[in-house]
């Protein structure tokens, strides 16, 4: 099968550090529950809507996602899933290689530094990647295509990068 895939990474919004909860539990900002939504809005303006989504279990990636599908045509199926709570990049492709051939685009929603960690490895380190080379911030979303099966993802092109304050 030679089709074109998309894969979406996600960084959840911003989180709320003001409280004493343990780092898994922090909610998000007001900021984040800003950002969330405006993010879910662009995705589906520029038809980047996923069909498959694999999320962190940490409470601000499930809030990012929550805030974000509701802007989406209609939510996708979404696993929560504890490995991605500070994956690495060998634990976000293993999420991504869970993907069903036939699914077209997939999101992670997951940490730094792992999502900029993964889509530099998938995308490289050229002129194009020049922005999340500087910062991934949070609310932010790297939108790569690529040929390869979900289950042998080995490089990317990068085609939108989406920061909150754009």
């Amino acid at each position: 099968m030679d089709a074109t895939r998309r894969l979406i990474v996600v960084r959840h919004a911003k989180s709320d550090w003001s409280g004493e909860l343990p780092d898994h539990e922090r909610p998000l900002a007001p900021r984040g529950l800003e950002a969330a939504p405006r993010l879910g809005r662009w995705l589906t303006e520029q038809g980047y809507v996923p069909e498959l989504v694999f999320c962190s279990t940490a409470r601000r990636t499930r809030e990012t996602w929550q805030h974000l599908a509701g802007e989406l045509p209609a939510a996708p199926p979404v696993t929560y899933d504890e490995d991605l709570y500070g994956a690495d990049v060998p634990e976000l492709l293993s999420a991504a290689s869970r993907a069903p051939a036939d699914v077209t685009t997939i999101a992670l929603v997951a940490h730094e530094p792992g999502v900029s960690d993964l889509t530099l490895h998938l995308a490289g380190r050229g002129e194009d990647t020049r922005a999340v080379q500087v910062k991934f911030p949070t609310g932010a979303a790297a939108v790569l295509t690529t040929s390869d099966p979900w289950d042998a993802l080995a490089t990317a092109k990068l085609v939108a990068f989406f920061r909150p304050r754009d």
